[in-house]
């Protein structure tokens, strides 16, 4: 899609340090080729939320999707994949059908896979910093790389968090407050169960949503309104003939624990580690209780953008919080 709209497109697979094996794709220069003097000096890095992929950041096409914009005015721009959806589903020694290749929350997808990835677009464009963009689980993952890794701090020259997440006890999408009241049976049963992956990355199931949400004006409005009930109305903000372009490329696959830790933050009212329970804490972290995320560590500038009608990222959630002043 990149390449038949007049922009270059790269892919590059990055190692972490737990071995998993990631895609980052980048847009070198825009459609009419480098601005001479900017091009190899200002990088963006781009990093999509939950059960997406890179695809997000140019689904919308040229002279919209922000990748397209950012790379018409001289950004070289990457854009990452987190381990486990469809772009980053390989290990050096791990099958995706093995449970313990899903034994990661979002919590390893920032202290490893965020790093990794900038390190790797640093080495690349022999640049010391880079600008950073994430959206909702790819907020999550720059608060949890910022406050436990803090050298990359210096390597941030901004940084710009879309419906940031990370405190959640208000949010009003009667789905997460829906599963957020059965959060323990989720987390039990996914372990009796074995179900490690979370929406699945399937060819099918992509193409029954797109192909349904093209049919007629009514089914449209219906997958409109599923959009809406989970995110939050705001019918004039949403390209309905986007919507089959967004199904192709969604769910991109993630684990249940990245789930599992989402609803263990909106029921905590907090931003901490990943709770395995009593006997799990302490042999993980020597204490009953998961430690806080020290978001005090946080000094890169950040900016938070938010809206009053998001029901994921909400507005309470995101400004209300002594620790981002």
């Amino acid at each position: 899609m990149v390449r038949r709209n007049g922009y270059p497109l790269e892919s590059h697979e990055v190692q972490t340090p737990d071995g998993y094996l990631l895609t980052v794709h980048r847009i070198s220069h825009g459609k009419m080729g480098r601005i001479p003097g900017k091009s190899r000096k200002r990088v963006a890095f781009l990093q999509h939320g939950f059960l997406s992929s890179s695809a997000d950041w140019i689904g919308l096409g040229p002279q919209r999707a922000l990748a397209y914009l950012l790379a018409d005015r001289g950004f070289d721009v990457w854009m990452g994949n987190a381990r486990g959806n469809k772009f980053s589903r390989c290990h050096v020694t791990k099958n995706p059908k093995e449970s313990s290749f899903w034994d990661f929350s979002w919590h390893e997808i920032g202290v490893f896979d965020v790093p990794a990835m900038i390190d790797y677009v640093l080495r690349e464009t022999g640049q010391k910093q880079l600008h950073y963009v994430g959206h909702s689980q790819g907020t999550t993952v720059l608060f949890v790389m910022l406050s436990l890794r803090p050298e990359y701090n210096r390597v941030l020259l901004t940084a710009h968090a879309l419906s940031p997440v990370a405190f959640m006890s208000h949010a009003q999408s009667p789905l997460v407050r829906l599963v957020g009241q059965f959060g323990d049976l989720i987390t039990w049963s996914s372990y009796i169960l074995g179900m490690r992956e979370f929406m699945y990355d399937s060819t099918m199931l992509r193409l029954a949503g797109s192909i349904a949400c093209t049919n007629t004006v009514t089914i449209r409005e219906v997958c409109a309104n599923i959009v809406f009930l989970i995110a939050g109305y705001n019918s004039p903000q949403l390209d309905r003939d986007s919507l089959p372009v967004m199904l192709q490329h969604f769910p991109a696959g993630a684990s249940m624990l990245q789930l599992i830790h989402y609803i263990q933050l909106f029921k905590c009212n907090c931003f901490r580690q990943f709770n395995y329970g009593l006997m799990g804490n302490m042999m993980k972290y020597k204490t009953p209780e998961p430690p806080e995320y020290p978001l005090e560590r946080i000094t890169a500038r950040i900016y938070l953008y938010y809206g009053d009608n998001d029901w994921l990222a909400a507005t309470k959630d995101a400004s209300d919080r002594p620790v981002w002043v």
